[in-house]
């Protein structure tokens, strides 16, 4: 995805380097396995929202650097946290903080990232909007785990359920991260928010994508094994589909609900939900979302940003990782 962002190539680099600097403190160990989770690398969208979004207004570099940091070390702070949960051993194809440091080094180098956020934030004390979308977004963040891991192999869920799950998981941060960077620069709320619409439908798409490439991708693009959802119970949105319209319910019941699963057992349950055509109900859904995300971009002014922002949306859609 770097690749689509090669007119923000220096401002990235800012952001790289800024995340570098504050991750350096005098303890080793926090330096250490942050620096690592930053080496992992990612798609770093919502630093890059967040740069975009200022540029529909009026940019200023000092300005806009360190929120796109804390949009990413907020981000970063939910992964950590979400590979102990998920006892999750490789991600983006490398080790985890929490398989090369344990859970609860890991446990707490999450909440130091997250706090490292809120000194962040503190430079925006000018802008109470920013303090109070992020505040309200980190809880929401939150519940939407608490639900996740609460509704573990519960297959009585209907699509309504899943998608305010990833409204709250992963859309509402990406949201932000559009919306932000207009508003640090003092954009009025005719730019803003149709940003914040842009960024929430994208994200919408981004988390259903991430759930159909669960068990579609090759493991060697996906940087971690396939069918990782259906061996921690989370139900996402190719499974509820299934469970309505798969010849054989009763079995599909039966593997997902179990809680200890066999790589037969997960390859077979793959196969059933991908024979009831809930792929291509999944990304049908997601496409819907990328269409009312350039929708949103009609309302910005016509410069060369809203262009690129309209093919990340398409990216958001295509991607294979």
């Amino acid at each position: 995805m770097l690749e689509l962002f090669v007119d923000i190539k220096d401002e990235l680099q800012a952001v790289e380097n800024e995340l570098r600097k504050i991750v350096q403190v005098r303890y080793q160990i926090l330096t250490e396995t942050s620096t690592h989770l930053l080496n992992a690398g990612g798609k770093r969208l919502r630093p890059a929202l967040t740069l975009y979004g200022a540029k529909f207004y009026n940019f200023d570099m000092e300005r806009i650097i360190p929120l796109a940091a804390t949009l990413e070390l907020i981000h970063m702070a939910s992964l950590v946290h979400d590979d102990v949960v998920d006892a999750s051993m490789t991600r983006r194809g490398k080790p985890t903080v929490k398989a090369m440091w344990g859970n609860k080094i890991s446990t707490h180098i999450g909440s130091f990232l997250f706090a490292k956020s809120l000194i962040q934030i503190s430079r925006y004390e000018d802008n109470p909007l920013i303090f109070e979308v992020l505040s309200d977004i980190s809880v929401q963040m939150s519940q939407g785990e608490i639900i996740q891991i609460s509704s573990s192999f519960d297959t009585n869920q209907s699509i309504k359920d899943y998608l305010y799950r990833i409204k709250c998981k992963t859309a509402l941060l990406i949201a932000a991260s559009a919306q932000l960077g207009a508003v640090a620069c003092g954009a009025d709320r005719d730019i803003y928010l149709p940003l914040r619409r842009y960024g929430y439908n994208i994200g919408m798409a981004f988390q259903i994508t991430d759930d159909i490439l669960d068990m579609i991708a090759e493991q060697c693009q996906l940087g971690k094994p396939i069918g990782g959802d259906l061996r921690q119970g989370i139900i996402t949105l190719p499974v509820i589909y299934a469970l309505k319209r798969c010849k054989d319910k009763k079995r599909l019941v039966e593997l997902v609900t179990k809680v200890e699963k066999s790589d037969d057992e997960v390859n077979e349950a793959l196969e059933i939900i991908k024979n009831s055509g809930a792929v291509e109900y999944s990304f049908a859904i997601a496409q819907k979302y990328i269409v009312k995300a350039k929708m949103e971009l009609k309302e910005l002014p016509d410069i060369p940003t809203r262009l690129t922002l309209g093919m990340a949306a398409d990216f958001v859609y295509a991607r294979k990782f």
